[in-house]
C-alpha cells in the first residue's frame, strides 16, 4: 500500500514540476517577448525622431533656397504654394500614421502559439 501511495505521490510531483517547468517556460518566452518589443519601439522611436530632424531641416533649406531663388519676382506666390504643399503633405502622413495605428501588433504570437501548442497536447492526452 505504501509503495501504491508514494507512486501516486510521486506521479503528483512530477505532473507539478512538470507544469512548473512548462509555466516558467512560457513565462520566460513572455518576459521576452515583451523585452523585444521595448527594444524595438524605442529603436523606432528614436530614427522616426532622427529621421524627423533630418526632413525638416532639409524641407527648412529647400524652402529658403526656392524662395531666395525666386526672390525679386515672385516669392510671396513661391511662400504660399510652399506652405499649402506641407500642410497637404501634414495631412497625408496624419492619415497614413492614423490607418497604421489601427494595424494590429504581432506581441505575443509565439507565446500564444505555444500555448495552443501545449493545450492541444494535453487534450491529446486525455482523449
Amino acid at each position: 500500500m505504501a509503495e501504491a501511495s508514494s507512486g501516486l505521490m510521486g506521479s503528483i510531483r512530477q505532473l507539478l514540476s512538470t507544469l512548473t517547468s512548462i509555466v516558467s517556460t512560457r513565462l520566460e518566452l513572455l518576459a521576452n517577448e515583451l523585452q523585444e518589443e521595448r527594444l524595438r519601439l524605442t529603436q523606432m522611436f528614436l530614427f522616426t525622431l532622427f529621421a524627423l530632424f533630418c526632413f525638416g531641416m532639409g524641407l527648412l533649406l529647400l524652402t529658403v533656397f526656392i524662395v531666395v531663388l525666386f526672390w525679386d519676382d515672385h516669392r510671396i506666390a513661391v511662400l504660399g504654394m510652399l506652405c499649402t504643399i506641407f500642410f497637404a503633405l501634414g495631412v497625408v502622413m496624419t492619415l497614413l500614421v492614423r490607418g497604421r495605428m489601427q494595424v494590429k501588433s504581432k506581441l505575443f504570437s509565439a507565446s500564444l502559439a505555444e500555448l495552443a501548442k501545449d493545450r492541444q497536447h494535453l487534450n491529446v492526452d486525455h482523449e
